[in-house]
């Protein structure tokens, strides 16, 4: 089954996205946490990370580059959601293959998501 890492410290977001994103047939597994979600990344390993940038103790982009420098993570892409700091996700497309500005559009998240992964057929 295709795993999605969703890193948020606002839990509310991250239920909404694993919701959304579990009745389309991924896995998701949330961490509160950049610092969190990379202890968890050798266990659980993510085909997608969605990442907030505003949290406690790295910010999304120190995160992503934290999970670019990991050797098997290196190709796994990283979308960011944002609020006030948008543009600094979108002046790193070679950390982002996405960036969603909140309050986010569920249906243009999991339309964005389905682009880039398929479903298992189990």
């Amino acid at each position: 089954m295709t795993t999605i890492l969703i890193v948020d410290d606002e839990y509310l977001i991250a239920d909404v996205l694993s919701f959304a994103l579990e009745d389309e047939g991924y896995l998701t597994v949330t961490a509160g946490s950049g610092k969190r979600a990379l202890s968890i990344l050798d266990r659980e390993k993510p085909q997608l990370i969605i990442t907030d940038y505003m949290m406690p103790g790295m910010n999304g982009i120190e995160f992503a580059e934290a999970v670019r420098a990991h050797r098997s993570m290196q190709g796994v892409p990283i979308m960011l959601m944002s609020g006030a700091q948008a543009h600094l996700g979108m002046a790193r497309p070679d950390l982002f293959v996405q960036v969603f500005d909140k309050p986010f559009d569920i249906h243009a998240v999991v339309s964005k998501v389905k682009s880039l992964l398929k479903p298992d057929d189990t």
